[in-house]
């Protein structure tokens, strides 16, 4: 078994959990690699590390048999796009707020990696979207694991979406803008806009919109079979059109964006005992309710 390590430079935390782990890894004889952002930090960080440290390359994080995520769900998704040729396992270590995708603690890691290699885990693969955005004749192709959102760009006014799923008319949205979710992002930015939880075993696709100027236009689940196109009608409103958190700006023009489910999977580690609804009670506090 070879862990990949990669995580987000940016968050303090990270530095020492890292360490710690290549220094027991190295003391248990585990194959790694740890990229380049990474080992480097260490090194200048002066912490103690092994002898034989060396950075891995992109590629090489892709060949690993599991990667790990130190980070948040950002950093999670981050991953997941950089080793997206070749769908290897992510196991997601929490160094952020909640933390869905990223659901192992530091302080659980070491005996995570004894459970892997005992062979106690199992890999969940969860459903992604091929996202293609035509605007004035460029086409831009993109895949996402939580969403894609389409909102209006820094002024003021709303945006008007026709929205059609298999060809047929499925609503016109005037509205902020539209988030369109997978089960997988439905505890992201479609929860905070009022959509639904979903197990991220299903398949569906989620259509949430952000502040609807009509009290009657609510959330809807479609089955992952949708083909879905919205077009933008008003196009001389600058708009945005993020995917997984990395968002592109239209000046103007009548884009489109074609979103359908795409054969790409992302592939979970789960520990044995992660429990889902568990996580959502945990972690929302989920129908808690005050004991008397």
């Amino acid at each position: 078994m070879i862990y990949g390590i990669t995580g987000n430079p940016y968050k303090d935390d990270l530095w020492q959990p890292v360490a710690e782990l290549i220094n027991w890894m190295d003391s248990e004889r585990l194959a790694y690699c740890i990229v380049k952002t990474l080992a480097d930090g260490l090194v200048e960080r002066g912490l103690q590390l092994p002898a034989n440290l060396s950075a891995c390359t992109s590629e090489d994080l892709a060949d690993a048999d599991i990667a790990l995520s130190f980070g948040g769900d950002g950093t999670f998704l981050n991953t997941a796009h950089l080793i997206a040729d070749r769908e290897t396992p992510i196991l997601g270590i929490n160094i952020g707020r909640l933390g869905f995708l990223a659901d192992v603690e530091v302080e659980h890691l070491q005996a995570s990696v004894r459970s892997i290699e005992d062979g106690n885990y199992t890999v969940e693969s969860r459903l992604a979207l091929d996202i293609e955005v035509v605007s004035n004749d460029k086409r831009h192709s993109d895949w996402v694991l939580n969403e894609v959102v389409i909102e209006r760009s820094g002024v003021t006014g709303l945006i008007l979406l026709d929205v059609h799923s298999n060809g047929t008319l499925l609503n016109t949205y005037w509205a902020d803008g539209l988030i369109v979710a997978t089960p997988t992002g439905s505890t992201a930015y479609s929860l905070a806009a009022g959509g639904p939880l979903m197990v991220p075993g299903c398949g569906a696709i989620i259509l949430t919109p952000l502040a609807p100027h009509s009290l009657t236009v609510r959330p809807i689940v479609l089955p992952d079979t949708s083909v879905l196109t919205a077009r933008i009608q008003t196009p001389d409103l600058p708009h945005v059109v993020a995917t997984d958190g990395n968002s592109t700006v239209f000046e103007e023009g009548h884009t489109e964006v074609i979103i359908r489910k795409s054969d790409h999977r992302v592939r979970l580690v789960k520990m044995r005992g992660q429990d889902h609804f568990q996580t959502l009670r945990n972690k929302l506090m989920w129908g808690v309710r005050k004991q008397p």
